[in-house]
Formats: structure tokens, C-alpha cells, sequence
């Protein structure tokens, strides 16, 4: 048991130091270190769906300031590309880790969330539909190519990817599945083509519903582009052979300036937001333009190595009867 699993470390390492070391190429993006914690009250942390609790605790040396555990760092990346001064088309690259304690377990889902974050300066001509696509073609050349190289350095596994990568707005995929819930949508769209993006994603559709949760206050999921349809944001989903499902890899997207701030606050009647730290940097023109996103370190390499749980590619908290369910199974948890 003990060599099974080592072997399977050595795997999950091969693929964290091929698939960051191609991103940080793709993209020109400069590895820097990163926070677990932030101080609670700044709007820096994300919100994710706006619902979900941070873990939070007080801190004896500020006086009892309570500081909260990191869910992603959207906005942190933000106000580091100021702080470090970068120009367009400079980007950072950090190794997050993070709690949810509200996330549901599922053989995807674990309170325990480490990412490549990462985000990049852009000119104000850049918040586009084109240069959202043409980065998310660079993200997935490096998925694809990291998948190409675990078949190599692990024959028994097989390559599955297609070589390119589908782009559908959220709302063409409504109109194609109209009787379909968002889940159904994407198990159809990444079953026909292997991989894909669906942009818009936050904002809501011709049904009155959005596609998915977004927070309001980093991802642009209400600008018009250029295909006619709202949002500068998307997720990459890929069809999982192993789970029969779509599989989603990285959340990312233009994020919002001015005007999209406040229209999306307006939309989520979240308008008191604005009086915080990172959206008052935001409306004073403090902070660039930027583009960005997280790609799963769990879910990357459960895809390239074709596992069953995101427990077999890191170390989290189950509970004890489903550990020896999936262990009966021949599902062995890090």
C-alpha cells in the first residue's frame, strides 16, 4: 500500500511541475508567494456564490481584528499586480491554498482547495471576447500538452483530449438545451466535444436564471461583447471519461472595471460593497486592468492521472465510513 501510494505522489508531482511550469510560459506569468489569510471587513477575500462562510478568527496582536481564511484570491491578485507594479501583459502566478468549509464532499469536492491563481495586466482595448478566447486557447494548449506528457511518462494511461478546445456562450447553450438544467447543459456540450468554454457565466439568461454563481465584484459577467450576448468570463470544462461527467478545470475571466462594478453590485442589490477597501481602489482608479483566473491543482492532476476521487491527489478531511466505502472499492484517499 505504502510504495502504491508513493508512486502515486511522484505522478501527482510530475504533473504539478509540468502543467505550472508550461502555464508560467504560456502566459508570462511571474511565480510569487501568496496569502492564506486576510484581514476580514477589506473585500478582498472571495465571496464565491455570496453565501458561503469563511473560516475566521481573531488575532490577539491586532487588537482582536478578526482575519478570515482565503476562499481564492480574485481580488488579492488584483492589488499585488499594482503593488509590484507590472505592465500589460505581465502577469503573476501563485500556489493557493484555501478552506471552504461549506463546500458539499463529492468525489470532486473537498473543503480543502489548492489552485494555480493567477492574473495578468491588460490594456482597456484588451476587455474583449477575442482576448478572452485567445487565452483561454494558451490555458488549454498547456492542458492538452501536460495530458500528452503524463501518456508519455506513464504509457498505461491514455490521452483523451482533443486537440482544441469549443467556445459557446451560455446563453446559445440555453437555446440548444432548453429543457435542460445548467448541469445537464454542460454534461451534453463537454460529452459532444471533449473540451470546452462556456463564457457568460454569472449574469442571467433569456429563462431569468444565471448559468452558475459568480460574485459580483471580480469577474465582468455583464458587458455586452461581441457576439451579442453579455459577459467576459467562462469556465473550462472538459469531459471526464472516468466519471462520465463534465469536468470543470478553471474558472477565469476579464474582470470588472468602473462600470462593471457598479452595474453588478446594483444587480445583486450589493451597492454598500462599494464603501470597502479593494472596490474603493477599484473606482479611484487605483487598480489595472487585468485578466484572471484559478485552475484546480486537484482536479488538473486527478484528470491527467484518470482517478476516481479528488482524495487520491490530496490530503483532506472524509469521513471515516466513506474512506472505507472507497477503500472496499479499490479507492485509496492520500
Amino acid at each position: 500500500m505504502g510504495r502504491h501510494i508513493l508512486k502515486r505522489e511522484q505522478a501527482i508531482t510530475f504533473v504539478k511541475e509540468t502543467f505550472a511550469t508550461k502555464l508560467k510560459h504560456a502566459l508570462n506569468l511571474i511565480p510569487v508567494s501568496s496569502p492564506i489569510v486576510v484581514l476580514d471587513g477589506t473585500g478582498i477575500n472571495d465571496d464565491l456564490n455570496g453565501i458561503e462562510r469563511p473560516v475566521s478568527f481573531p488575532i490577539k496582536s491586532l487588537q482582536d481584528q478578526r482575519a478570515v481564511v482565503v476562499h481564492s484570491l480574485a481580488k488579492w491578485k488584483r492589488i499585488r499586480l499594482k503593488e509590484l507594479e507590472l505592465e500589460p501583459e505581465e502577469g503573476i502566478l501563485t500556489d493557493m491554498r484555501a478552506l471552504r468549509p461549506d463546500e458539499d464532499y463529492s468525489p470532486i469536492h473537498s473543503i480543502y482547495v489548492d489552485q494555480w491563481d493567477w492574473e495578468k495586466c491588460i490594456l482597456p482595448k484588451d476587455r474583449s471576447l477575442a482576448y478572452l478566447k485567445l487565452t483561454v486557447e494558451k490555458i488549454y494548449q498547456v492542458i492538452y500538452e501536460t495530458e500528452q506528457a503524463v501518456a508519455a511518462q506513464y504509457p498505461h494511461i491514455a490521452a483523451v483530449l482533443p486537440s482544441e478546445i469549443h467556445f459557446v456562450s451560455a446563453e446559445e447553450l440555453l437555446q440548444k438545451y432548453p429543457n435542460s438544467t445548467g448541469k445537464e447543459r454542460e454534461n451534453a456540450i463537454a460529452k459532444e466535444y471533449g473540451a470546452v468554454f462556456i463564457y457568460g457565466i454569472g449574469g442571467s439568461l433569456t429563462n431569468g436564471e444565471p448559468h452558475d454563481g459568480r460574485a459580483a465584484d471580480y469577474d465582468d459577467w455583464s458587458t455586452g461583447n461581441e457576439r451579442g450576448y453579455h459577459g467576459l468570463n467562462g469556465d473550462i470544462l472538459v469531459w471526464n471519461p472516468i466519471l462520465n461527467t463534465a469536468f470543470e478545470l478553471s474558472s477565469m475571466g476579464i474582470r470588472v472595471d468602473k462600470k462593471a462594478l457598479l452595474t453588478q453590485l446594483e444587480i445583486r442589490n450589493s451597492l454598500d460593497r462599494q464603501k470597502l477597501t479593494f472596490h474603493q481602489m477599484l473606482l479611484n482608479d487605483q487598480l489595472p486592468e487585468s485578466i484572471g483566473g484559478g485552475i484546480g491543482q486537484s482536479r488538473i492532476c486527478m484528470f491527467m492521472l484518470k482517478l476516481q476521487h479528488i482524495g487520491e491527489v490530496q490530503v483532506s478531511i472524509w469521513d471515516q465510513l466513506k474512506k472505507t466505502e472507497l477503500l472496499d472499492k479499490g479507492v485509496e484517499l492520500l
